[in-house]
């Protein structure tokens, strides 16, 4: 009978410490699921809640495509050669530029321009700006270097006046990785802005000329690309500016290690009507200076040559549009005078000119056709001695163009 007691003691002990563990288990399981429940519903919550204005994406860019028909007429040691040659798309100028914006909040701004040109893809620039204040931008990425004013604010071929780029504009590669600092600020009735940045820098080609940057800097400096405008009036017709590029371009652990470069431009942009005319004055001037280097012949590998690698181009530019004019206004014309003279002795050298006159017909404010002709006479300064020489060349080009913003 005891047993028997004990026993059933026993088992109603078990019985009370199982419903016990139960209950415990239940509530505790019970606290774990509701807590992870209300971090769902919080995360699901704030993924559903939209706040105006946090994001904004945006598509944007550019189109340029036409025709170009060209007669080239070139003329070594008494010998004359003469080419014709057009195309459809003009190849040297097609471009399909669509450039993704999206901005994050009011401070963030991400910028992607892949770009489809001379039959193959790239990237223009690719880029975060951070915007502290009024007058301060902080970008880092692939971004346009700010040297002189052409690459970064008139080359798309629908601000541009003409169906082609000033010669020599491409001897300073227009985008470079690193970091930028850009703002502008009063100064009384008048404005200044800024722009510096810190990159990779560019890099120096066994010819002794310069190609773009690399993601990875091909030596352990870092180039400096500063540019100052100032806008005297107070209307902001004319701005002035002056830019400088300093740096080295040699590869590390060779004969080019120390070798640096220092590039200077200076600039000028006037844009104001006279009743019933609208003028439009755009120039710049570049200098480009490397330092003295023996470079390996291209006949002869076991010799070097030398030559004094300064490089100096520039255009003036300027567009009339009487937009006062009912029947005119959607009519400009525009002209300019370009002039190249890169390195004597050296295996590009030359002397040349060029001078464009065209007339574009403005379908919208940012839709334009246009016809350009262009006449371009180079003299050859090259080194004779390394078969580089090209005698003198004249051309004659007729452009047709389109260019949108898109």
């Amino acid at each position: 009978m005891k047993k028997n007691i004990l026993f059933k003691s026993y088992a109603l002990a078990m019985i009370l410490l199982m419903g016990i563990c139960a209950k415990s288990f239940a509530q505790t399981a019970s606290t774990v699921d509701s807590s992870i429940y209300d971090r769902l519903n919080y995360l699901e919550e704030q993924m559903n809640y939209h706040k105006s204005g946090d994001d904004h994406f945006m598509v944007v860019g550019l189109a340029t495509m036409g025709f170009a028909s060209n007669k080239t007429t070139n003329i070594l040691n008494g010998v004359t050669d003469i080419t014709k040659s057009n195309s459809f798309p003009d190849v040297d100028h097609f471009e399909f530029s669509p450039m993704l914006l999206w901005r994050h909040g009011k401070k963030f701004l991400m910028e992607f321009e892949p770009s489809f040109a001379n039959n193959a893809v790239g990237v223009n620039w690719a880029d975060i700006s951070y915007f502290v204040a009024p007058n301060l931008i902080l970008r880092a990425g692939y971004f346009v270097l700010p040297f002189g004013t052409y690459s970064k604010k008139q080359a798309a071929g629908w601000i541009n006046k003409l169906a082609t780029d000033p010669m020599g504009i491409g001897d300073v590669p227009s985008a470079d990785y690193g970091v930028e600092i850009e703002g502008g600020l009063p100064l009384g009735s008048m404005k200044m802005n800024y722009d510096l940045a810190l990159t990779n820098g560019l890099q120096l080609n066994t010819d002794g000329t310069l190609a773009g940057g690399n993601i990875v800097d091909n030596n352990n400096n870092k180039t400096i690309t500063a540019r100052l405008g100032l806008l005297p009036f107070s209307n902001s017709s004319l701005e002035l500016g002056v830019s400088g590029m300093f740096g080295k371009v040699g590869n590390y652990g060779t004969i080019y290690q120390d070798v640096k470069s220092n590039l200077y431009a200076i600039d000028l942009n006037y844009v104001k009507t006279f009743v019933p005319i609208l003028l439009n004055i755009k120039s710049q001037y570049n200098i480009i200076n490397i330092d003295d280097a023996n470079y390996v012949s291209p006949l002869d590998p076991t010799q070097t040559y030398t030559f004094k690698n300064h490089t100096t181009n520039g255009f003036v530019q300027c567009a009339i549009r009487p937009t006062g004019i009912q029947a005119l206004k959607d009519l400009e014309l525009a002209g300019r005078y370009t002039t190249y003279s890169t390195p004597a002795n050296s295996t590009f050298g030359s002397d040349q000119h060029s001078f464009s006159i065209g007339l574009n017909y403005w379908l919208s404010w940012r839709a334009v056709a246009r016809i350009t002709y262009e006449a371009y006479t180079g003299n050859s300064t090259a080194s004779q001695a390394l078969n580089a020489f090209t005698g003198t060349t004249n051309s004659n080009t007729l452009f047709l163009q389109f260019s949108i913003q898109l």
